[in-house]
């Protein structure tokens, strides 16, 4: 799911926890702006895999609402920006195939992929953000972002052999007690409640305990065939963690996180964050972003555009006929969704 680390959200958030009850393409240049509804119920497609058409370029490795109350059962999220919860789907059991991140034979993640060139989604690309309810995999848009634990390979098959690319939503930024490797992560590791059931962020300065970690659920998403890794919670150092971390603390983090995706061939996007895009705009290969309009910040996503990177943007609140004339004129990415994060959407 998604969060915005911002107090105002609080009631959002709670307005989302009633409504919440559980956890839950084609070529990039296509022109997907008429306004579109899909409805979170729809069956999902199945085919044989079968490569996107995109070419891959050379890419230079190198905000959750406190005080609420959240879902029954939590929902992943992300940082800096504002953000929804993550209902829908029953999140998996420990243990359960669906969730545990895959091993070799011997027992050992699969072996990372030669870092270099992955796969750059360019400015203006239309994609689709599900984390909630049942994935309605017949939106005609070239990116999907989904649950990285919630869906198995199976269905990144199914949406390649659409044509379309996958992004994997994994939580970067806080223990969640809900995931199957909750247990690997100690209790040194987890701090301050993140106003969300269930969750804890992380100390992120703790690089080699969490590196591990979050390299086993990078080798997952890899395993499972996605292109793409979007890590949530990347700007923990603004919030009430519990621990006294520095900007320079998430500086490091965060290049850790790019660094793992690259190694296993994936692109990685910065999620929100905004006032470190400075300094990891090329590090980053592109940037996903909440209620930018809504906050009048989306200026601030500039640099990820006047380096040829995508910025995948939503807004929750803000009609389209209020966000899309700027949107458009950044080069932004953006439509409108549910809090939920479920099937609908209308884009711009």
């Amino acid at each position: 799911m998604t969060r915005r680390s911002r107090p105002m959200l609080a009631a959002i958030a709670l307005t989302t926890a009633l409504l919440a009850t559980s956890c839950s393409g084609s070529d990039e240049g296509d022109d997907d702006t008429s306004a579109e509804a899909t409805g979170p119920d729809s069956p999902a497609a199945s085919a044989p895999a079968v490569p996107g058409p995109d070419t891959p370029t050379a890419t230079t490795p190198s905000e959750t609402p406190p005080g609420s109350t959240a879902p029954a059962t939590p929902a992943p999220g992300t940082p800096s920006s504002p953000g929804a919860t993550k209902p829908g789907a029953t999140p998996p059991a420990p243990g359960s195939p669906s969730g545990a991140a895959p091993t070799s034979p011997a027992g050992q993640p699969p072996a990372p992929k030669p870092g270099g060139a992955v796969w750059q989604p360019k400015p203006g690309v239309t994609w689709q953000w599900q984390l909630g309810g049942t994935l309605d995999q017949s939106v005609d848009v070239p990116v999907y972002d989904i649950d990285g634990f919630e869906h198995d390979a199976s269905v990144v098959a199914a949406l390649h052999a659409k044509g379309r690319k996958v992004i994997c939503y994994v939580n970067a930024g806080s223990w969640e007690d809900f995931r199957p490797d909750a247990a690997a992560f100690s209790k040194s590791l987890q701090g301050s409640g993140n106003g969300w059931q269930g969750e804890k962020w992380f100390d992120i300065r703790q690089l080699d305990k969490l590196k591990p970690l979050m390299a086993t659920r990078f080798d997952m998403c890899r395993a499972k065939g996605f292109d793409a890794v979007e890590p949530d919670l990347l700007d923990a150092y603004i919030n009430e963690t519990g621990f006294p971390l520095t900007a320079d603390d998430q500086l490091k983090y965060n290049r850790m996180i790019a660094a793992l995706a690259h190694e296993r061939g994936l692109a990685v996007a910065l999620k929100n964050d905004l006032d470190q895009i400075p300094a990891l705009v090329g590090d980053f290969d592109f940037a996903v972003n909440e209620q930018c309009a809504e906050y009048d910040e989306c200026e601030k996503l500039s640099p990820f555009i006047k380096a040829g990177k995508a910025v995948l943007h939503v807004e929750y609140k803000v009609p389209t006929s209020k966000f899309c004339p700027q949107a458009k004129a950044l080069g932004l990415s953006s439509m409108s969704k549910h809090l939920e994060l479920d099937a609908w959407r209308q884009p711009c």
